[in-house]
């Protein structure tokens, strides 16, 4: 269990003392850099990712991994108390999907259905709906080990491949994530294999009136006249096509998908630099004759060892994903903030890592802006194929930081020039930024049946656009710029009656604000402005008693939680990052409160404790935004559990973040 600190109860943020708190956080952090340059810390999701990657692994028959018995001890130790598995520490309840798939992993593993671990995850189970209460994906996976019909999935037809990019059901209608995820089920889908459990195995236990009186329907969305209503009609027409013995093209339409597959293999044996696509590439190529030793094949399985993989207390973990670009880019901000610049010793290796990471190569964001010549940075070491708007703002922002004391500006420049134009290139027509594509806004791909869980499309959010803005500041812009301008009446407009922002890739509103008010004064915003002191004043009222901030991840579903929840460091550093920006006395008591919690709080090692998801892959709207829920709450299928949303615990978030806090406040109370 984390150690639980208490704030001290008169204040700490002295002089002394706060330089004290960032000495040995500069120093953890320079301790931790890897000796080429970047940081990394693990990315902790939830238990679904160790379930899968042990069901892949009985799919493709691997029998020798040294790190099985890690990964099964590791689903076993984030089992619930009540035998469920949740989608974020601490979360209200656990959720059934996530739950069925730790279930059926362990089955595969071996553990008899009578162990009690088991035997209080069945109860669970069959207590909140069984397995007909099941998402899309967790229906596919039972597919896979035979446990479930193949006419109870949807149909991906792997034709989709040849749709043009103007039709909306084109492939590159569907955000990166859900497309590389797609491509490779639309051949299992196809295909229809099932590598079933062995007899000793199966899950007969999970349904207790028999299999033959199992509601295998896929449930059906919207009202009798709605899109999605008429999708599932479609979806239910080319299932019984699936089941006829001639299909046109098909041939050709699983070999392009395959080529297509092959190509976004990335160098270090991924696919996406995420953990879905990787998977099912996997059990796709596998299905279609694709040996394990197969350099592809074997490229893929070698690559989830270390670093994708890590131990932690007795467990091996899967990452769903790896934050090297994100967190080096981050920590350096973190250091600038405090005082150290392209001099230093591991500021220059770092900044010589990260422009080594300047992508080079064309990707999937082409069919949008073919024109448009490469130059972001991406999330993971390698992911060539899916740089993000949001790593590469903040890459440029720390650049234009260090061009005064880079040793080799020529090139810093020549980074700038190129990142600057993919950055502006990848533009929504609305004047604002989404992650990985532009114009990623159909909404209704989202309606079809294989679309129940996380976020189908990519559109544009604040916290992206607040970065770039931020960036856009750094670099010299302001107000009188035209894309600058648009891009903050495009925030303006987003701006919650509370006087607050969504968060959708950080948990959740505390993180939206932390975000827009320093890139509003890095652009010459007047931080008097009455929307401005709306957004500072919401801060304020959230902080807690303890001097902190924090919010849930159940704030995606109930809007009361807002900004509400036990303090954590990054949320308590996103809050005073929001009110330092303002530069207004207004705000220094609750700021100097907050600092104290940060100094109080720090282990003695330097960094915090912070075991709460404070990052956000998915909220699970399905449209990749922000949604009305009062309106759309009853459609979601989901509630405070997340059970269609994906929470991330970024480890280094806890320590870079209160860095660029503490070092800017240094700067604010000494004034």
């Amino acid at each position: 269990m984390a150690l639980k600190l208490t704030p001290a109860t008169t204040p700490v943020t002295g002089t002394a003392a706060l330089e004290r708190c960032i000495g040995r956080a500069v120093d953890w952090l320079i301790d931790r850099q890897d000796l080429r340059g970047w940081w990394c810390g693990n990315l902790e999701s939830n238990p679904s990712m160790e379930a899968e990657w042990i069901l892949c692994m009985h799919f493709l028959g691997v029998r020798e991994d040294p790190k099985y018995p890690g990964v099964v001890q590791a689903v076993l130790n984030t089992q619930r108390d009540d035998g469920s598995w949740e989608n974020y520490h601490a979360a209200p309840a656990g959720d059934i999907s996530t739950t069925v798939e730790c279930y059926a992993a362990l089955r595969a593993a071996g553990i008899p259905a009578a162990d009690p671990r088991l035997a209080r995850a069945r109860e669970w189970i069959l207590a909140h709906g069984g397995l007909a209460k099941v998402r899309v994906f967790t229906r596919f996976w039972l597919a896979l080990i035979g446990e479930w019909p193949w006419d109870g999935t949807p149909t991906l037809p792997p034709e989709m491949i040849f749709f043009p990019v103007w039709f909306p059901f084109n492939v590159y209608a569907f955000s990166s994530w859900a497309r590389g995820t797609l491509v490779p089920l639309s051949i299992l889908s196809a295909e229809r294999p099932v590598r079933p459990l062995p007899d000793d195995r199966r899950l007969e236990e999970l349904f207790p009136d028999g299999r033959e009186r199992m509601d295998y329907h896929l449930p059906r969305r919207g009202g009798r006249f709605s899109w999605e209503r008429l999708f599932f009609v479609f979806d239910r027409l080319a299932c019984s096509y699936a089941k006829l013995p001639w299909h046109p093209r098909r041939g050709e339409a699983v070999k392009v998908c395959l080529e297509w597959i092959i190509e976004r293999q990335e160098a270090d044996g991924c696919w996406g630099g995420i953990q879905p696509p990787w998977v099912y590439s996997l059990m796709a190529l596998h299905v279609e004759g694709y040996d394990l030793d197969h350099p592809v094949v074997a490229k893929g399985l070698q690559a989830f060892g270390p670093p994708w993989s890590y131990e932690r207390v007795g467990g091996t973990f899967v990452q769903a994903c790896m934050s090297p670009v994100w967190d080096t880019v981050l920590a350096l901000e973190g250091l600038l903030d405090c005082g150290l610049d392209g001099h230093a010793e591991p500021v220059r290796r770092a900044l010589d890592w990260v422009l080594d990471e300047q992508v080079q190569s064309h990707g999937d964001w082409q069919f949008k802006s073919p024109r448009l010549e490469p130059g972001g940075w991406a999330f993971e070491f390698e992911n060539d194929t899916y740089p993000d708007v949001d790593d590469s703002a903040v890459a440029l922002l720390v650049l234009a930081r260090l061009r005064e004391s880079c040793p080799d500006r020529p090139r810093l420049d020549q980074a700038i020039r190129r990142g600057l134009a993919w950055v502006l290139g990848m533009r929504s027509k609305g004047g604002a930024w989404a992650a990985f594509d532009k114009d990623n806004t159909h909404r209704l791909v989202s309606k079809i049946p294989f679309c129940d869980f996380g976020e189908a499309l990519d559109p544009p959010s604040v916290d992206v656009t607040a970065h770039v803005v931020e960036a856009l500041g750094c670099l010299g812009r302001d107000l009188r710029d035209p894309v600058v301008r648009r891009a903050v009446d495009y925030i303006r407009r987003e701006q919650e009656a509370d006087g607050s922002w969504f968060g959708r890739w950080g948990v959740n509103h505390i993180y939206g604000t932390g975000a827009v008010l320093p890139a509003l004064r890095a652009v010459g915003e007047d931080m008097t402005s009455w929307y401005v002191r709306h957004a500072a004043d919401w801060i304020v009222g959230r902080q807690n008693e303890d001097g902190g901030w924090g919010e849930t991840c159940a704030s995606y579903m109930d809007e009361t939680l807002r900004g509400v929840g036990a303090s954590t460091a990054s949320q308590t550093a996103w809050a005073l990052l929001a009110l330092l920006a303002t530069e207004s006395s207004r705000y220094t008591e609750s700021i100097r409160r907050g600092v104290d919690w940060l100094t109080a709080t720090q282990r003695a090692d330097g960094t915090w404790d912070e075991d709460a998801y404070t990052g956000a892959g998915f909220p699970g709207y399905g449209v990749g935004r922000r949604v009305d829920l009062q309106r759309v709450r009853d459609q979601l299928g989901q509630g405070t559990e997340l059970g269609r949303g994906f929470m991330i615990n970024y480890n280094l978030y806890r320590h870079y973040f209160p860095l660029m806090a503490l070092g800017r406040a240094r700067k604010v109370l000494g004034a």
